[in-house]
């Protein structure tokens, strides 16, 4: 009965961690999805002095430590900083940023990289059928849609799987800001393995849950 009891309060615990997970880990690639897409395809489409320089950047952004992201949105978002009149430092808001800029370099470089391919064929194509900018803008991305798939992807993985910055930012506070990665941190240290080992499988299930599916209209656009 007590262990009854005990899986009870761990299954109540457990669940807010991983909403909250999802709903940081979602809003924030939704987010750097559509800035990154809409900078990163007439950054493909366009050659303009110091764009070697901008994608020299980009990859370097695109693997910039976590802790370290997190540290400059902490600065930012403190009562000292530029941003602290909007307290929004240890909550949702917070993490959902330091998690958008994190991923908004690997979504932006890899659309450039994807649009440069094919992009401008595409766009010569339809300008000739007299397409305006917006037709042109959402034909090169119905063309390139399983590509553009696999970059949002890589930025919901890296979102997803992300503590360092999420940890600094948001606290880890239990029932507000404490998310799957925060939580396998805590439960693994205090030595409680069995739900840090339940969240791990959480992540995993999700991770191929959204591969499934970007496999599965991948497989679509190809038919």
């Amino acid at each position: 009965m007590e262990e009854r009891f005990l899986n009870i309060l761990i299954l109540k615990e457990i669940i807010p961690v991983i909403l909250m997970s999802l709903y940081v880990s979602i809003s924030s690639t939704v987010i750097a999805s559509m800035v990154g897409m809409l900078l990163g395809i007439p950054t493909a489409l366009m050659n303009f002095k110091g764009k070697r320089v901008l994608i020299s950047i980009t990859n370097t952004l695109m693997s910039i430590p976590p802790v370290f992201m997190g540290l400059v949105v902490y600065i930012f978002l403190s009562r000292r900083g530029p941003l602290g009149s909007f307290q929004l430092l240890f909550t949702p808001t917070a993490m959902i940023i330091a998690q958008t800029l994190l991923i908004m370099p690997i979504i932006y470089g890899l659309t450039v990289s994807i649009i440069s391919k094919n992009g401008e064929i595409i766009k010569n194509t339809c300008t000739s059928l007299g397409a305006n900018r917006r037709e042109v803008f959402l034909m090169i991305i119905k063309e390139n849609k399983a590509q553009l798939l696999s970059a949002v992807t890589a930025g919901f993985g890296r979102a997803i799987s992300e503590v360092g910055a999420v940890m600094i930012v948001g606290g880890n506070i239990k029932g507000f800001t404490r998310v799957m990665t925060t939580y396998i941190a805590l439960e693994t240290g205090k030595g409680n393995f069995n739900e840090a080992l339940i969240i791990g499988l959480v992540l995993l299930t999700i991770s191929f849950i959204v591969n499934g599916l970007l496999h599965f209209f991948g497989e679509r656009e190809s038919l």
